[in-house]
């Protein structure tokens, strides 16, 4: 089984993180511990995910809201009844509502199991839910960081942890994913955990620059 935490041991890791990379322990000195994001193994959460691909936070979590207005309960089953229009209206564009429904008849049919996927490792994971319509690596890392609590996984298709990384570490722009992806594995077998601090520090930047 994959390495996992637990709010009993993330800041823990945190400080052993800190005690390795003084551009992490920075972050730390700055702004405290980061929260430990997590949310729970459903349908709504993977659907959260969806529509968080490649648009602001704030917009995806608009579309999630007024989908749950709508359908009360959000399941696979009351999604599918959901014509475009009705998905167009809660914000939802049409290739994000085929991804959704597509997710939904997965689930409904069971070649997709969630609780299964608990106790199966990374790659496993990964295989199975690529195979579905608009679920690429990076909603695949997120679930496993936010999901499942996987400890060591470096999401490098996330913009906001690669501009913070190349900040924080004072990177050329032009360093590639490659470069990035080597430079990670110095935070091994916590990742997720450097990524958390990345975004903490991502976050707090914008939140400062909002106040001043």
């Amino acid at each position: 089984m994959s390495k996992q935490f637990s709010q009993s041991n993330f800041h823990q890791i945190c400080d052993q993180l800190a005690a390795r990379d003084s551009d992490l322990a920075a972050i730390i000195d700055s702004y405290g511990y980061p929260p430990m994001w997590s949310r729970p193994n459903s349908f709504d959460t993977l659907v959260h995910i969806i529509l968080e691909q490649q648009v602001s936070l704030a917009s995806a979590l608009s579309a999630l809201n007024k989908l749950k207005e709508r359908l009360q309960e959000l399941t696979p089953a009351r999604v599918l009844l959901l014509t475009e229009e009705e998905m167009r209206a809660c914000y939802v564009s049409r290739q994000k509502s085929s991804y959704i429904k597509f997710l939904a008849e997965a689930l409904l049919g069971g070649h997709i199991k969630l609780k299964e996927l608990e106790h199966l490792p990374n790659d496993e994971i990964r295989d199975q839910l690529i195979t579905l319509k608009g679920i690429g690596h990076w909603t695949i890392d997120v679930y496993l960081m936010f999901v499942l609590q996987r400890a060591d996984i470096f999401p490098v298709g996330d913009l906001a942890a690669v501009n913070a990384m190349k900040k924080v570490k004072g990177l050329p722009v032009a360093t590639t994913r490659e470069e990035l992806v080597l430079m990670a594995e110095q935070w091994a077998p916590y990742r997720t955990v450097a990524t958390m601090l990345l975004w903490h520090w991502y976050l707090s930047e914008i939140a400062g620059r909002r106040k001043g």
